[in-house]
């Protein structure tokens, strides 16, 4: 593979990684300016209202920090990580009874996030020959 083959994957890697980013930094937004109503329905689902609004601004400095790493960051995998700590109970809580359109959006970013991992650097490609030889 070229020189500039390898920095094409890393920008399309980039903007993909970005992609995935929005989606986080889009729900940062609501959460921040719909801060009581957000608190309101967290509680509804049986989380205790002080720990609520403690769960909520834990949401958004992990979702903030998240996106950041994920998008900007050498290695994503922390970025990935965070934002898998945040949508895993997210999806469990609030999109799995009853099951709605949240919930099979959350599967696939979940998906990416999970192959950003998986994956580690911008631009990676597993490398199946060293894994069969292990075999």
């Amino acid at each position: 593979m070229s020189y500039n083959s390898v920095d094409k994957l890393k920008v399309v890697d980039f903007i993909g990684r970005g992609l995935v980013a929005s989606l986080f930094v889009q729900a940062v937004s609501g959460k921040v300016s719909g801060y009581v109503s957000t608190v309101d329905f967290i509680a509804s689902r049986g989380i205790p209202e002080p720990l609520a609004a403690v769960c909520l601004l834990a949401a958004i400095l992990v979702l903030v920090a998240g996106s950041i790493l994920f998008v900007f960051a050498r290695n994503s995998k922390i970025g990935a990580s965070l934002l898998l700590l945040f949508l895993v109970p997210t999806t469990l809580i609030f999109h799995t009874f009853p099951v709605d359109a949240g919930f099979v959006r959350n599967l696939a970013v979940i998906g990416a996030l999970i192959l950003a991992i998986t994956r580690s650097t911008a631009g990676a490609t597993p490398n199946f020959r060293a894994i069969r030889r292990k075999c």
